[in-house]
Order: C-alpha cells, then sequence, then structure tokens
C-alpha cells in the first residue's frame, strides 16, 4: 500500500505517518527529510540558496523516485507538495491520498512554536499568521480536498486512520 500524507504545514503529517509506518511495518518517508538528505542543507537554506521553485522541481523528482522504488510506504509530503506540476494526480493514481485537515487556530498555534524551522513562515510577523495560513489554506484547498480519504483534527487517531485505509485494500 503506497499512502501520501498531505496537509497545511504543521498538520501532523509527520507524527501520524510514523505511528501509521510502525502500525502497518511499512516504511515511512518525510518528503523533506529526504530532500534535506539529498541536498545537505535545510529547507531554509535551499528556499535561500535556490529558491522556492528548485525546491519545488526537487520535491517532485524525489517523490515520483520514491514511488518508483518501493512498493509499500508512507510519505509525509510538505504542505505544498501536491499543488504544483500535477503531483495531486500523479499521487492518486499512484496511492491513497489522505488529507490531514486541521483547523487554522490549532495550525497558527502549533506554527508559531515552529516557526524557526518553517522558512515559508519564519518572517511573518505573529500578528500576521492567520491571515497568512487562511490565505494559503484557500489556494491549497483545491488541491488538498482530492484526497481519497479526509480526516479533521479532532477525528484524528491511529485507530481511525487505519480503520479509514481498510476500505481501499
Amino acid at each position: 500500500m503506497k499512502i501520501f500524507l498531505i496537509g497545511f504545514m504543521g498538520s501532523g503529517k509527520t507524527h501520524w505517518g510514523k505511528l501509521l509506518s510502525a502500525n502497518l511495518k511499512v516504511p515511512f518517508f518525510d518528503l523533506d527529510a529526504v530532500i534535506i538528505n539529498a541536498e545537505k542543507k535545510s529547507v531554509s537554506e535551499i528556499f535561500a540558496e535556490k529558491g522556492e521553485e528548485y525546491f519545488r522541481y526537487k520535491e517532485k523528482d524525489v517523490l515520483e523516485e520514491l514511488v518508483n522504488e518501493h512498493d509499500e510506504f508512507i510519505i509525509s509530503c510538505g504542505g505544498g507538495t501536491p499543488c504544483f506540476f500535477n503531483t495531486i494526480e500523479f499521487m492518486l493514481k499512484n496511492g491513497i491520498v489522505i488529507w490531514l485537515n486541521t483547523s487554522i487556530s490549532v495550525l497558527k498555534e502549533r506554527l508559531l512554536k515552529e516557526k524557526m524551522s518553517r522558512p515559508l513562515v519564519r518572517a511573518i510577523d505573529d500578528s500576521e499568521l492567520k491571515t497568512y495560513i487562511i490565505r494559503k489554506l484557500s489556494e491549497r484547498k483545491m488541491y488538498y480536498e482530492q484526497a481519497q480519504i479526509m480526516v479533521h483534527e479532532d477525528e484524528v487517531s491511529l485507530e481511525n486512520l487505519i480503520e479509514l485505509l481498510k476500505e481501499y485494500e
């Protein structure tokens, strides 16, 4: 089974991906971590030195490599991954896409704690973060909504995710 976790940054993709991976006994990949390892630079450094466009191409290439090299996995995608280069269509053709739909207030709370490790929000003033999240979510929602499975943060649990995945076995 090939499972892609999508959602806004701070939605819990890596957390739930690791738990699902351990439970289902399939490999787990954090797409950003794979890119960091390949580039030997943080996402922030890649954005600063080579720009977002370079990062998005790299993200697409690494995702396609993982899909082609592995029969099963859980991949925690970056928040923007599904929104570029028809990547959402690629994921839907190659596996099950789960959207972790997290509320704006929860995202803001989490991102305030993690700001320095998030290149897209690092320079945004705390008072403007909610506006940024609302704007970006409205741009990305049409991609996220294409997922076969959508789970709200108040419904997400390991048991619930496994139960939802059983419908696709």
